[in-house]
């Protein structure tokens, strides 16, 4: 049950980021101190309280309002679910190149593959 939960805290964070990532520039200036503290550093609420000044009960307030308002905008805009779809066509896309064996057109394919390897990179 331990490992359970570790690795569902592990997901969490992950997810946290990825959100954080897309539209963390949408929180206010506190929240994404807070938040990057919190999520990203690892801090206690305790240790972000002391340093922002404010009470544990207020750390841990503003943290969880970020982290509702990083899903409310995912919920309303998508862009993560976007994202993670685009990159699974383009991963799809560059297994089918690497398979496709046409000579005739041996540069434009190495272009094309050349471009989704960058976009992947890009993402990853």
């Amino acid at each position: 049950m331990e490992k359970k939960g570790a690795e569902a805290e592990i997901e969490e964070r992950v997810e946290l980021s990825i959100l954080y990532d897309f539209y963390g520039a949408l929180l206010k200036e506190n929240q994404q101190r807070m938040f990057e503290a919190s999520i990203l550093e690892d801090y206690n609420f305790a240790e972000i309280a002391e340093e922002e000044g404010i009470s544990r009960q207020g750390a841990y307030d503003a943290i969880k309002r970020a982290i509702k308002q990083l899903r409310g905008y995912e919920e309303k805009l998508g862009l993560v679910a976007k994202f993670q779809k685009q990159k699974v066509l383009v991963q799809k896309l560059r297994k089918e190149l690497a398979q496709t064996d046409i000579k005739e057109n041996e540069k434009q394919w190495q272009m094309i593959s050349e471009i989704l390897e960058e976009i992947l990179d890009d993402e990853e």
